[in-house]
């Protein structure tokens, strides 16, 4: 398509190819702003740019920010180079630090040493570790780049996590991320270590040629334990997890906050409802009749002031937004803030004073929110309950703690929640509904067992009173015209929804076709299957169809909430954009000490993008953590036969979560019975072009556990038994890869799947608000 005139408005929008092709020839940074120019796009017109732009970007067609697209693979003339080798002729050797693995191996980027500056020079020559930014040049013959270095952006850290080994009687490093550079550890820098040991290495300096030199810091211990396997994660992803002394020294500094700019609230019965080994506590609520409106209800949040404490630009800042959010394992959590921060001066003990922001929330009888205000106050506890300890309350099971509050706080709460639940079920959030599993540790920190936790009332009373809280904050800061961040979901794309409507297709069941889809009509299709035998196939798929939730300082609304507009304010404890809106809300209705600066206004969009992406680099940790603790349980058990359910339907096989525990696996298609295989995309099943033999999505099989390989996270299995019996296909020349099956043949290591990429179970619906506070909040608090 042509580039319209200025002033134009084109007949359609540019195509995708044409997109591509003006990011690939655009001399400086591409975003919307540049597309929509070059395109004469204006007014309406860029919503539908902004839609086409956002599916390229699902579809891995371009990437990046916002405001600086590329094609996925193309590097930029300036870029960030992470050093991981020395070549032969001694310089280093650098691959881009963004980069995805879908594009291909990562370019290996020569950095040449300017030895034109002598000594001076080499001294700060970057070493392994290090990272640079540097200007990318073709290589002569215009085969791959060279990096000249701009600017060195950090040396290696002082210490790395690694295997130990004995290779052929030499001490070596096996990094922990297959990416890594392994070391060799000269004979008095082992600490006594012995092989198979994680351990945390220093890099040494001063090796040219040959692998480079390190030496043990700290024994961590056996790699199988919980401990262990959670530091592997944090450091294949590049999480923070040490504070620097200088976060700590501040934290320990901090005073209690004082009553300036606050309202007293430490008579009012606010109480915390939390799991039960949960160690901050940053909400506390109470509810109680609306005197002017019959039936309805006043609902108070009240959560940790933590703003008080992290102002803007100081260290416990910079290191928060550089962590983003808390990250929970098994059995243990990394958290944003210090302790003495988080479960401290900002937990909103039971009998002790505590800063708090808060919102009182006016309801009718209908469940609708009529009104609200945010009070700036000091508050005490009451009481600090469990989930299980008020569920148990409200059956009739009190103890010494919940019998003198039942009448005056709990019962009311539950009158609250029932209002509440009704405009809920009016507004028609997306309803999903998947089993959630919790690992259970041992003693020795290996997995004890897997279990399913009950979703209880007491849950969903958090949950809602949490997203009324958050809605009020977005609507506040709407209206006074202060900076949002928002948390937004975006319906599904209009691909996605071609697939979801062509699986639909297959069960006799259908959605409309024109205009906007609402939750309301997916869930009339998951209340259709609900207690039939496809509900869990028709929740996956329902659930693969959505967008992922993230923060922008954009409002589209929150498609699986059903909400126009949204904004996380309850866990300012875990999260950094929940202190953000904290701040503005300060700046905005003149709250005192501890807002939004006006020059930190500028940097919102990018820190929105930031804490995005931090928190799809959490979700990835704490899931390879839990495949590397599952593959680990089950290495003993290699022969054993399972029950399960095909999670995943690919071209190179099927994705199987067993019944019991919940882990993934997955079966190589050329393991699968004696015929040729074809890969259905819009129906989720392989189907034999001879036999008809078929497994599909959702599909109950019997599985043998062929391989665990704990390191890697991974597990694979054989069938066992037989698929469903279905319609031979008639295509000759079947779409999608075709393999001959041969029985329990194990393929060769080059071909087996490195990692068991299980589908993301996370919820794009339920609260999204992280309420919960312990070591690991669930599925439904995380969000999309």
């Amino acid at each position: 398509m042509a580039k319209a005139r200025k002033g134009e408005t084109p007949q359609i929008l540019p195509s995708r190819e044409d997109i591509l092709a003006f990011i690939a020839q655009a001399p400086g940074k591409v975003g919307k702003r540049e597309i929509a120019r070059a395109f004469g796009i204006s007014g309406g017109d860029k919503i539908g740019l902004k839609r086409v732009l956002r599916e390229m970007s699902d579809d891995g067609a371009i990437s990046g920010p916002r405001t600086k697209l590329r094609r996925p693979g193309d590097l930029p003339s300036v870029t960030v180079l992470m050093i991981e080798a020395i070549d032969d002729q001694g310089d280093p050797v650098g691959r881009p630090v963004e980069w995805d693995e879908e594009w291909g191996e990562a370019p290996r980027i020569r950095v040449p040493a300017d030895r034109a500056k002598g000594r001076a020079r080499a001294m700060t020559a970057p070493g392994i570790g290090d990272r640079v930014l540097a200007r990318l040049v073709p290589e002569d013959g215009g085969q791959g780049y060279v990096g000249r270095v701009i600017k060195m952006l950090e040396r290696k850290p002082p210490a790395m996590l690694g295997i130990f080994r004995m290779i052929d009687g030499q001490r070596r490093i096996v990094p922990v991320d297959r990416k890594g550079t392994e070391y060799v550890v000269p004979p008095d820098g082992d600490k006594d270590a012995e092989d198979g040991e994680l351990v945390s290495v220093e890099v040494m300096r001063g090796r040219s040629f040959g692998l480079p030199a390190a030496r043990v810091k700290e024994r961590i211990g056996d790699v199988s334990s919980e401990k262990a396997i959670s530091l592997i994660a944090l450091e294949e992803h590049g999480i923070p997890y040490v504070f620097p002394q200088s976060v700590l020294d501040e934290a320990e500094g901090a005073e209690p906050a004082s009553m300036s700019h606050r309202e007293d609230w430490r008579g009012l019965p606010l109480i915390t409802i939390d799991p039960v080994d949960a160690r901050d506590h940053d909400d506390a609520v109470y509810a109680e009749p609306d005197p002017d409106s019959p039936g309805g209800f006043v609902v108070t949040v009240a959560i940790a002031d933590v703003a008080y404490y992290v102002r803007p630009d100081n260290a416990l800042d910079r290191e928060a937004v550089k962590r983003g959010n808390s990250v929970y394992f098994p059995g243990r959590v990394v958290p944003m803030l210090p302790e003495r921060i988080s479960n401290d001066l900002c937990s909103l003990r039971e009998g002790e004073d505590r800063p708090a922001m808060a919102v009182r929330m006016h309801f009718n009888a209908d469940g609708r929110k009529t009104a609200h205000r945010f009070h700036r106050v000091m508050m005490r506890s009451s009481a600090k309950l469990s989930y299980q300890q008020a569920q148990a309350a409200i059956e009739g099971r009190t103890d010494e703690k919940t019998g003198p509050l039942l009448e005056p706080v709990l019962k009311p709460l539950w009158q609250a929640y029932g209002v509440l639940a009704k405009g809920r079920d009016a507004r028609e959030p997306l309803a999903i509904d998947l089993p959630e599993r919790k690992v259970i540790l041992a003693e020795n920190g290996s997995v004890d067992r897997i279990v399913v936790p009950p979703r209880l009332e007491a849950h969903r009373l958090i949950e809602e009173f949490m997203i009324q809280a958050n809605v009020a904050a977005a609507e506040t800061l709407e209206a006074r015209h202060a900076p949002v961040v928002y948390r937004i979901h975006d319906e599904p794309s209009f691909e996605k929804l071609d697939a979801l409507r062509d699986f639909l297709g297959t069960l006799d069941m259908s959605l409309p076709k024109a205009g906007n889809i609402r939750p309301s009509q997916l869930n009339n299709i998951l209340g259709r299957v609900e207690e039939t035998p496809n509900a869990i196939l028709v929740n996956e798929v329902m659930l693969r169809s959505q967008s992922q939730a993230v923060y922008s300082i954009e409002n589209i609304g929150h498609f699986g909430l059903n909400l126009r507009r949204y904004a996380h304010f309850t866990s300012p404890i875990r999260r950094y954009a929940d202190l953000l809106v904290h701040r503005s809300l300060i700046s905005a209705l003149g709250l005192g000490e501890g807002g939004l600066r006006a020059a930190d206004e500028k940097a919102l969009d990018n820190i929105a993008g930031e804490i995005s992406t931090a928190e799809r680099r959490a979700m990835a940790a704490e899931r390879d953590t839990v495949d590397r603790l599952i593959a680990t349980w089950l290495a003993d058990r290699v022969g054993a036969t399972f029950t399960g359910r095909v999670r995943g339907v690919t071209r190179s096989g099927l994705f199987v979560e067993l019944a019991d525990s919940g882990a993934d696996g997955f079966i190589p298609i050329s393991t699968i019975g004696d015929d040729f295989y074809e890969f259905h995309e819009a129906h989720h099943r392989l189907v034999g072009r001879n036999s008809g033999e078929t497994f599909q999505l959702g599909d109950a099989v019997e599985v043998r556990l062929a391989e665990a390989l704990p390191f890697a996270g991974s597990l694979r299995f054989e069938l066992v038994g037989e698929g469903r019996t279905g319609r031979p296909s008639s295509r000759r020349k079947p779409e999608g890869k075709r393999f001959s099956g041969k029985p329990a043949r194990t393929p060769p290591a080059a071909a087996r799947e490195p990692r068991s990429r299980k589908p993301s179970s996370r919820k794009p619906g339920g609260d999204d608000n992280g309420s919960r506070k312990g070591p690991r909040p669930s599925r439904r608090e995380r969000g999309r």
